[in-house]
């Protein structure tokens, strides 16, 4: 088994590929051959006894996709993107990365199987964010796209690109709405979702986070761990099972940022809530008050995707991951 994993420098695709040597696919013995790439060099993980390639590479260059494709993986989980915030703030970074480059990965696979039979799987890593605008508080699996930022719109038509290619029957292809990955490990990054894991993540090690909306604010949230097990499952999953609908909604918690807060006081005490700062951004909170607020995750349920029940299970997963237990 090849896999290629890109936007394998990213959180999510660290703790994947990591993932992939602990524990290997169910039914498999893990990958012979792991090709990581990014804009900037992944390492490989630690234990892998097979072959692994790391490569930095930008999607949108002339020639890049066909050089990542040159050991016809047999999985491709395409995960690198440019974040929400960013992709608001520079509107053709944004197009170049999440739509040119997405299409430039289906266009050397569709070019390549052609002439070879190769047909591999693809997972691609879509977002909630393809929701917007009038939406019901609960959003069913077949609610229309109406995206209301660049981010969702540029998710939107990888979604409708992936479909199609799908469809016409280039690659194997399942697109999955990440909800917004929470505690995220690390510095914070320029998604406008960041505090959500920001007033989390600083306070359990005793430094102030900013809360740039209200506390009635509602999201859809999972954690990093669930996120994996999201690739894992698509990875091995009958895709004929999808039908005609290849993206879906995953499952998560539809929970306030009072409620995060008050996970926060059950789990590390007062002391660490106290180290929130209220700061109101209107840009952040006009870029938020666009998204989804909870989701009926039934189809993806029924193929078997899994998360936490609670978000005081997710502060506890990230303090054992990250934190070695410990808190501040």
């Amino acid at each position: 088994m090849h896999i290629l994993v890109i936007g394998a420098a990213g959180m999510i695709g660290r703790k994947f590929t990591e993932s992939l040597v602990a524990n290997p696919l169910p039914g498999t013995d893990g990958p012979e051959i792991l090709t990581l790439a990014d804009v900037v060099a992944p390492s490989a993980p630690a234990g892998f006894s097979g072959r692994c390639e790391t490569m930095t590479c930008d999607l949108t260059q002339p020639g890049a996709a066909d050089r990542l494709l040159s050991g016809r993986p047999n999985i491709i989980f395409h995960l690198a993107a440019i974040v929400s915030g960013e992709a608001e703030a520079d509107f053709e970074k944004g197009y170049s990365v999440n739509l040119d480059g997405t299409r430039a990965l289906f266009e050397a696979i569709r070019h390549h199987g052609a002439r070879e039979g190769w047909k591999p799987r693809v997972v691609f890593a879509s977002s909630n964010a393809v929701f917007g605008g009038d939406f019901p508080d609960v959003i069913p699996d077949d609610y229309i796209l109406t995206p209301q930022t660049s981010y969702g719109t540029q998710k939107a038509m990888g979604e409708l690109l992936l479909a199609d290619y799908r469809r016409r029957g280039i690659f194997d292809g399942i697109g999955l709405r990440l909800p917004t990955i929470c505690v995220r490990p690390g510095k914070p990054n320029r998604a406008a979702s960041g505090f959500f894991s920001g007033i989390i993540r600083e306070p359990l090690v005793g430094l102030e986070a900013t809360l740039p909306v209200p506390d009635t604010t509602r999201h859809w949230m999972t954690s990093p761990r669930s996120a994996v097990q999201f690739l894992r499952h698509a990875a091995v999953l009958d895709l004929n099972r999808l039908g005609e609908r290849p993206n879906l909604s995953l499952p998560a918690l539809s929970i306030t940022v009072g409620e995060q807060i008050a996970a926060l006081r059950r789990v590390a005490g007062e002391k660490a809530v106290a180290l929130i700062r209220r700061e109101p951004d209107e840009a952040i909170a006009r870029i938020v008050a666009g998204w989804a607020r909870g989701f009926d995750p039934s189809r993806a349920l029924s193929l078997g995707f899994t998360t936490e029940q609670s978000f005081d299970e997710i502060i506890r997963a990230h303090i054992e991951d990250e934190l070695a237990g410990r808190i501040a």
